[in-house]
């Protein structure tokens, strides 16, 4: 029957990470693979009284189909958050969508056409690379360092590839990397957009979650032209089994987008967005993510300071001052799925980097996540890990 398949399906795999996280579930692994906020943040109790709120109040309509756009309160609540941050915005140029996730598979199925030319951190998120991958487009992968995107890097790709579609950047704790763009890579992104006439696509879940440095404004915050599609979640910052995201962009852009999700689910979940709608009338949500906060803070630090204590030294990591991820270089040679799978027998889990570069370039690095663990499980966990690279880095030097 594999013959009855559109071309798009050959081209789509299951998620390295997700197929990883099924090995990784067994209750003796300790796992920093999956990119999970803590559960015990979750405002279980505030919910309760939210949820009970709602339906007295609104009686059957949570529970009724809804408009394509979303709940306008909700969507007032969005504008209100990103003027805060520096993105002026009417609900107009707020759609909400089914997860950041399907915000970034609609804008594959709006703007790319076969063969398109992509441009991308390097390395970049993985369910953002699959989404895209179904539509068929050129990876043009830019280099990155502490500072995230490398803008003489990215100029360079601009001038060989005229047509590239758009620029895909994560400027703030970069899944997987945890870096973050500085302020003059913001500024000199959009310069460079607007001289080569390419779209942005600015994916931001992570950016509300940061515990140390200077706050920086979204690359759209400098957009003068309209030429940035910025996506963020509810995901990080409340409840990710909401599925609840949006998309903020030109009304031109978020009028298709409108279109186009609405042949992939009419709306998301009305009972969702008005039960988010309800908690951000009723509660305070920035003193909820000042407890997520704090809390990554400790075990963010803990993570490094296991590195430091555990980890060989002949290797390179990031440190990141918020979100959910740092990244991990090995020497050259080391292959990272041999290490996860040395960890696993050793009952700890990470993520191998390869799937994370889009044309398969870099096989010597991980992706550690420290959000979802407690710092003791942190420092049992990266123990176990050190044992591992130090016994098969010590192979590599032996074998050189």
């Amino acid at each position: 029957m594999e013959n009855k398949f559109a071309e798009r399906a050959h081209l789509v795999k299951p998620s390295e990470t997700r197929e990883i996280l099924k090995v990784t579930e067994r209750p003796e692994v300790i796992s920093f693979a999956g990119g999970l906020p803590a559960p015990e943040l979750f405002p279980v109790e505030a919910l309760k009284e939210v949820c009970h709120a709602v339906l007295n109040e609104d009686g059957a309509a949570p529970l009724q189909y809804s408009t394509t756009e979303g709940y306008i309160p909700l969507r007032e609540a969005i504008c209100e958050r990103m003027k805060v941050m520096g993105i002026n915005s009417t609900i107009e140029n707020v759609v909400i969508t089914t997860g950041s996730q399907q915000a970034i598979d609609l804008t594959g199925r709006l703007f790319i056409n076969e063969r398109d030319t992509i441009i991308c951190e390097s390395p970049t998120y993985l369910a953002a690379i699959n989404a895209f991958k179904s539509y068929n487009p050129k990876f043009v992968e830019v280099a990155m360092d502490d500072d995230g995107m490398v803008m003489e890097e990215l100029e360079k790709k601009l001038q060989e590839h005229p047509n590239a579609k758009f620029i895909y950047t994560i400027p703030d704790f970069q899944n997987p990397t945890g870096r973050t763009l500085k302020l003059e890579r913001r500024e000199r992104m959009i310069e460079l957009a607007n001289q080569y006439d390419v779209l942005i696509v600015e994916d931001n879940p992570y950016g509300a979650i940061r515990f140390a440095g200077e706050e920086l404004p979204p690359v759209k915050h400098f957009d003068t032209e309209g030429r940035v599609i910025y996506i963020s979640t509810f995901s990080k910052i409340f409840a990710p089994g909401f599925r609840l995201g949006w998309i903020c962009a030109d009304e031109s852009f978020i009028e298709k987008y409108v279109a186009f999700k609405q042949t992939a689910d009419l709306h998301t979940d009305s009972f969702a967005q008005r039960i988010t709608a309800k908690y951000l009338e009723l509660y305070d949500i920035e003193e909820h993510i000042n407890k997520i906060k704090a809390v990554y803070k400790e075990r963010c630090t803990a993570m490094l300071s296991c590195i430091e204590e555990f980890f060989p030294k002949n290797l390179f990591y990031s440190k990141p001052e918020g979100g959910l991820f740092i990244w991990v270089e090995l020497p050259r040679d080391v292959d990272s799925m041999h290490i996860f799978a040395e960890c696993l027998k050793n009952n700890v889990a990470c993520v191998p980097g390869v799937p994370f570069f889009p044309n398969g370039t870099q096989k010597n690095t991980l992706r550690l996540n420290y959000s979802n663990m407690s710092i003791e499980k942190i420092t049992e966990g990266m123990k176990r890990m050190g044992e591992v690279l130090h016994r098969e880095l010590e192979k590599e030097t032996t074998l050189i």
